[in-house]
C-alpha cells in the first residue's frame, strides 16, 4: 500500500492534533472519517493543480465542514454549513489563529456546498470543496491514481453502504430546518426523505415580496 505523500498528510503540529481530538470527540465515526477522507483528498488535489496551501488551514476546513450537523453545534435557525464555520472560526482563535486565517476557513465551510464558487477562490476555500466533491459525489473520481484513493480509504474507510449513510447523516443534521435548505443543494437531501416536502423557490419569494411591481 501506498502511503499518503507528505504535502497532503496530516499536519503533525499542535494545532493539527487539537483539531483531530476535537473533532475525533465531536462527530460520528462515519462523518469524522469522511472528514478525514475529505482533507487528505483535497490536499492531493491541491498536489496534482501545483497550488500553494496551508495543511493547517486547510486541514480545519476540511475537519469542520460538517461539525454543524450535529446537535451539540446545530443552531435553530442557521445553515449547518454556517454553525461549522462559527464552530471552527472559534475554535481556530481560540487558538491564536490571526483573524484573516481564521475567516479564510470560515468561508472554506461555509461555501463547501456552493458548487461553482469555491474554485475560484482562496486555494483552502477550493480544496475543502474539492475534497467534498471527490469523498461525496466522485465527480473528480478519476483524477486520482488507484494507489492514492486506496491509501486514503485504507487510512480512514468508508461505510460498506456509505452513499446512503452519508445521506442520512446529512438529513440528521437538518431535518429540524428544512428551511435553511432554500438555494442549497441539501434541499435535495430533505426531498428524498420527505416526498411531500415544498421546497422554497426563488420566483415565488420575488412575486410575493411587498413590491407592486
Amino acid at each position: 500500500m501506498t502511503p499518503i505523500v507528505e504535502e497532503a498528510a496530516v499536519p503533525d503540529s499542535k494545532l493539527g492534533r487539537a483539531i483531530t481530538e476535537y473533532v475525533r470527540e465531536t462527530e460520528t465515526e462515519l462523518l469524522f472519517n469522511h472528514s478525514s477522507r475529505v482533507y487528505h483528498f483535497g490536499a492531493l488535489a491541491g498536489v496534482h493543480r501545483g497550488l500553494k496551501f496551508d495543511r493547517e488551514l486547510l486541514y480545519a476546513g476540511a475537519m469542520f465542514h460538517d461539525v454543524g450537523l450535529m446537535p451539540s453545534h446545530s443552531s435553530k435557525n442557521e445553515r449547518f454549513e454556517v454553525d461549522g464555520a462559527h464552530a471552527a472560526r472559534n475554535f481556530l482563535r481560540s487558538h491564536g489563529i490571526a483573524e484573516h486565517d481564521a475567516y479564510t476557513v470560515w468561508t472554506a465551510i461555509a461555501l463547501h456546498t456552493t458548487p461553482g464558487v469555491p474554485e475560484h477562490m482562496h486555494p483552502v476555500v477550493a480544496l475543502v470543496t474539492a475534497g467534498v466533491e471527490m469523498d461525496v459525489l466522485g465527480l473528480t473520481y478519476q483524477e486520482y491514481s488507484e494507489k492514492e484513493r486506496e491509501a486514503v480509504v485504507k487510512a480512514f474507510p468508508r461505510t460498506p453502504r456509505f452513499k446512503d449513510d452519508i445521506i442520512q447523516a446529512f438529513y440528521d443534521g437538518i431535518k429540524h430546518k428544512p428551511e435553511t435548505t432554500f438555494g442549497n443543494v441539501k434541499a435535495d437531501v430533505i426531498a428524498d426523505k420527505q416526498p411531500g416536502f415544498q421546497r422554497g423557490n426563488f420566483c415565488s419569494v420575488i412575486r410575493c415580496s411587498h413590491w407592486h411591481g
